[in-house]
């Protein structure tokens, strides 16, 4: 014990400048293993650390005091100690030990969640990201386990705040395969279907040797959200889709593409009756919930269909040809839908005919040229930001060197060894 209370005296003495702080990071990648054989006894000395102040020693000590199993009662007592780290920390030093910082901030949601209280997290672990992220286009290991926060708390607003921001930098694959995940479920939650078939389309497309378990989950909603937002869902992927997707996802998706089956012939019966059939196995997916959205969506996918054949018609008569069960019905999809945006249409209240519209929307109102003009800027900085991004990989060495072994047909010439200027 001697060595830990002189590495808290060293840890109080060398957290003021930068230097110092860079010689106690050495000295503390030199205790980790000591540190990790006392762990069960560190916690009276988080008490004698400040963490705005020692934060890196702190996190090194935190993250051995938590690495071991720990029982419900201790997870009451730690995310205490975890939040109030969280709350003081301080960006420059904990950077310095990136992968401790995750490790804490995960065993910290799973304690929240072996407590059962997620929420208590939602706010903190966003302070986290803040503090631990470069810049807001930084997509770090954290962004998951804070959606999933959101997720299990229902905090979908606060999750779609960081869902808005856009990501151009990102640590590990799976990082973007989670974080696009459970974005789009967050979405399908606020019933943003439009962002969450993005979210969910970046994962089914991103590169990938091999077709993994978040994939699969996520083409499955995929395909329910696609059936809700368009009516619709193109069986192949697009040509930029992995050949691991596009070989095995369909296969393993038979069930959601045999449901559009039912879905396309416009029969609430035959789509009801089919998901009833596979109910358990909706079930089981975690999906059930979804697909009977989509099944409330046929009725609107079929008044759309009216809007496309009639100029008017009378509320009994969509019931009968969209399977309502009485006019008021008819009339309440009619409204939310108007509501929605979905359709442009009246409804004359003496007869009971609905007469459609025509898009009101003449595109020249000041709040839309701002929107437009909002939109070109957006893809401006996007555009410039590929066109850089293009040419650091065109510099990159390794880049190169990997791009000439895999194509034999080049000349010798061409796979001739990096030019210096671009080493890094």
């Amino acid at each position: 014990m001697n060595s830990v209370e002189g590495l808290v005296t060293q840890i109080q003495g060398l957290s003021s400048t930068a230097s110092d702080v860079l010689m106690l990071q050495n000295l503390l990648k030199q205790a980790n293993d000591s540190l990790h054989a006392e762990s069960t006894r560190l916690l009276p000395f988080l008490y004698q650390l400040d963490p705005s102040k020692h934060s890196l020693g702190y996190l090194y000590f935190l993250e051995a005091c938590t690495a071991g199993p720990i029982t419900k009662e201790q997870a009451s007592s730690y995310v205490l100690i975890i939040a109030r780290f969280l709350s003081s920390c301080v960006s420059e030093q904990i950077r310095l030990a990136s992968h401790k910082f995750i490790s804490v901030c995960k065993r910290f949601k799973d304690q929240l969640v072996l407590l059962g209280e997620p929420l208590r997290g939602v706010a903190l672990m966003l302070t986290a990201i803040r503090k631990f992220q470069s810049s807001t286009e930084h997509l770090t290991a954290l962004h998951p386990e804070f959606l999933l926060l959101c997720l299990l708390a229902k905090s979908y607003k606060t999750g779609h705040s960081v869902l808005e921001e856009d990501i151009f930098e990102v640590d590990q694959p799976k990082d973007l395969f989670l974080y696009c995940y459970y974005g789009g479920m967050i979405c399908i939650g606020q019933k943003h279907f439009q962002k969450a078939l993005e979210l969910l389309h970046n994962v089914v497309t991103a590169p990938m040797f091999a077709v993994n378990a978040i994939a699969v989950e996520a083409y499955k909603k995929y395909i329910l959200v696609s059936l809700i937002l368009h009516g619709q869902f193109s069986i192949s992927l697009p040509k930029y889709s992995s050949s691991a997707a596009q070989r095995n996802l369909r296969s393993l998706c038979q069930l959601y593409f045999d449901m559009e089956n039912s879905y396309s012939n416009g029969k609430i019966g035959d789509l009801e009756t089919y998901v009833q059939s596979n109910k358990e196995r909706f079930e089981h997916d975690n999906n059930l919930g979804l697909v009977k959205q989509v099944v409330s969506s046929l009725y609107k996918q079929n008044i759309q269909r009216l809007t496309q054949t009639y100029l008017t018609l009378s509320l009994q008569d969509i019931a009968n040809t969209v399977q309502l069960s009485s006019v008021r019905e008819a009339e309440m999809h009619v409204l939310q839908m108007i509501q929605d945006g979905e359709i442009y249409a009246t409804i004359n209240q003496k007869d009971g005919m609905v007469r459609f519209l025509e898009d009101p929307e003449q595109y020249k109102t000041i709040e839309m040229i701002e929107r437009i003009d909002s939109s070109i800027q957006r893809l401006m900085i996007l555009s410039k930001k590929i066109t850089l991004t293009d040419e650091l990989m065109s510099c990159d060495p390794s880049y190169l060197s990997k791009g000439c072994r895999e194509r034999q047909k080049f000349d010798f010439d061409d796979c001739d060894s990096v030019p210096q200027r671009f080493n890094v």
